[in-house]
């Protein structure tokens, strides 16, 4: 029962701090969620309870990354594969070998190894904390897909280096080619287990719907499960379960493109994973915030272990590290700008430089998140011998702080770096008016086409009746969005359209408005009233999104 309060409070949190979000103007969202989470957890007299990092890894990341990696386009995945995987793999090792030694440096206490498994955990970004602070930036579109493709794929890469990092500081023995070898066997079994399973499940569910048609309910709880089922999969095989979720959802994607599911399990599905995104984002920043009473508590013995004067002595330390991180982010950044110019010189191709602003951009947009808190808390507590595990204390003291001031970085330095920032972007296919009118091309004749089936269940007597209203439609739709007619025509049928869709609004809220009326008064039965006012949202809903656009 305690567990479930907890669940519930925590929830309510999410809703509270998201009230109070939209009336404080210009602070990002996770901002205000964390600094709620630390505000609750003081009120419990300064102590949070005890975040169980393995069930926070499993239960919040895998459908975090699967939602994203879904939404994720896939051609430019293909166009950016290069600075993506770059990023992703390079980068994190050039953070751990620099951010490793920094801190062994900079902290002399610190053990080698556990100076590298903390450069290692710090060293992924977070997709979740990307996409809510670039929420409210606005981010050129080809830098933000590269920010998101590299926090989907950087995770396994630096927790398999934290794995070894720890592994060393244990036993006192580390092998490169070992790490090396277990690494690719972790990331490419995690990526084929997460390809596999939505292909399997979507082979299962077709034979259902072909023998017993298609459940709603059943297709949008299947999909909130594939992204634990890879996870488990991968892991239960020793392979990387992240990986696995957002190859998931990568594949499934792509699943969804070829199949042809009903159109209510799309709605269905769409909204749950809006609230399931919702909730669990706003859930990860809360416990983030909950945690800092306790971290805070513990400094004394953070100050003790790490041989410092004094609680100022830990943020000078905290922000070395932070300003540590972005610098070398921003070192490799500009290397790898350099060498693909020069890679496109060797070829003949015409070099395009990256704008300075930009590079140092991508580098405070490293923003580090729930990976990294959940990593630094499955640090051992004591070696084998019954030892305690050395500075494990200040290793999460200092990831915590990074977190917190990589967010708030990022929020204060980000609108000013891309303010007015020209770049040059590839051009991508958003030709909505002329998709429209091709749209409605294959619409009227299909509709033509279909005199000649006999599988239609229309009397022959109504159909050219029906046809001819239904032609009507589209050819009004036709005019609205058609590129050959004169700007003047074009633009009274766009206000005839609008002006209709405006009175069809007028009309299904009288209607529900009406219904909800009879329904009180029992003059309509709740199953009656209850379908019809699902027609009328989902209407209502198809209706206001064109409006909105």
């Amino acid at each position: 029962m305690e567990s479930a309060t907890s669940a519930m409070v925590l929830l309510l949190a999410v809703v509270i701090s998201g009230l109070a979000w939209r009336l404080v103007k210009g602070i990002p969202l996770p901002l205000v969620q964390i600094a709620f989470g630390a505000v609750l957890a003081w009120t419990h007299g300064s102590s949070s309870q005890a975040l169980d990092p393995e069930f926070f890894l499993f239960f919040f990341i895998p459908p975090l990354l699967f939602a994203d990696a879904r939404r994720y386009p896939r051609a430019e995945f293909k166009r950016l594969w290069r600075p993506i995987t770059t990023l992703a793999l390079g980068l994190v090792v050039f953070t751990v070998v620099g951010a490793g030694y920094f801190i062994d440096w900079l902290i002399p206490s610190i053990p080698l190894p556990v100076a590298f498994a903390l450069a290692a955990v710090l060293s992924p970004t977070d997709p979740v904390a990307v996409s809510a602070i670039t929420a409210a930036t606005p981010v050129p579109r080809t830098m933000m897909h590269v920010l998101e493709g590299e926090a989907l794929l950087n995770d396994a890469t630096g927790l398999v280096g934290f794995r070894f990092a720890v592994a060393a500081a244990v036993t006192g023995t580390f092998s490169i080619l070992s790490a090396t070898s277990t690494f690719f066997v972790v990331a490419i079994g995690g990526l084929l287990i997460g390809a596999v399973i939505p292909f399997a499940i979507s082979l299962v569910q077709r034979f259902f719907a072909r023998q017993g048609g298609e459940d709603t309910g059943t297709q949008v709880l299947t999909t909130l499960l594939q992204p634990f089922a890879a996870y488990l999969a991968a892991e239960h095989l020793h392979c990387s379960g992240i990986l696995a979720a957002v190859a998931a959802g990568l594949v499934l994607s792509f699943v969804e493109d070829h199949s042809s599911g009903s159109a209510e399990a799309r709605l269905y599905g769409n909204a749950v994973w809006r609230m399931v995104q919702f909730a669990l984002e706003g859930a990860i920043f809360v416990l983030l915030g909950e945690q800092i009473p306790g971290v805070w508590a513990d400094r004394q013995q953070v100050i003790a272990e790490s041989q410092l004067a004094g609680s100022w002595d830990l943020f000078y330390l905290v922000l070395a590290v932070a300003c540590a991180l972005i610098f070398l982010r921003f070192v490799y950044v500009a290397m790898s700008a350099r060498l693909a110019g020069l890679r496109a010189a060797r070829r003949g191709q015409r070099q395009v430089r990256a704008p300075l602003r930009m590079m140092v951009a991508l580098a405070f947009a490293g923003v580090r998140g729930a990976i990294t808190l959940a990593g630094v808390l499955t640090l051992p507590l004591a070696l084998p011998g019954g030892a305690p595990f050395p500075s494990r204390d200040t290793a999460i003291f200092i990831a915590m702080g990074v977190i917190l001031v990589s967010l708030v970085l990022a929020v204060v330095v980000l609108p000013f770096l891309l303010r007015d920032l020209e770049v040059s972007e590839v051009h991508e296919v958003d030709d909505d008016e002329g998709t429209r009118a091709r749209l409605v091309d294959v619409a009227l004749r299909r509709i033509e086409a279909a005199r000649e089936d006999k599988t239609l269940a229309i009397d022959p007597d109504v159909f050219s009746e029906a046809s001819g209203r239904i032609a009507m439609l589209y050819q009004r739709l036709q005019q609205a969005h058609s590129l050959e007619l004169e700007a003047k025509e074009q633009e009274h049928a766009r206000k005839l359209l609008s002006a209709e869709r405006s009175l069809r609004l007028l009309g299904v809220r009288a209607e529900r408005e009406e219904l909800m009326r009879l329904r009180r008064a029992r003059q309509l039965s709740e199953g009656a009233a209850s379908r019809l006012i699902r027609e009328l949202d989902l209407l209502e809903t198809q209706l206001s999104a064109v409006e909105g656009h």
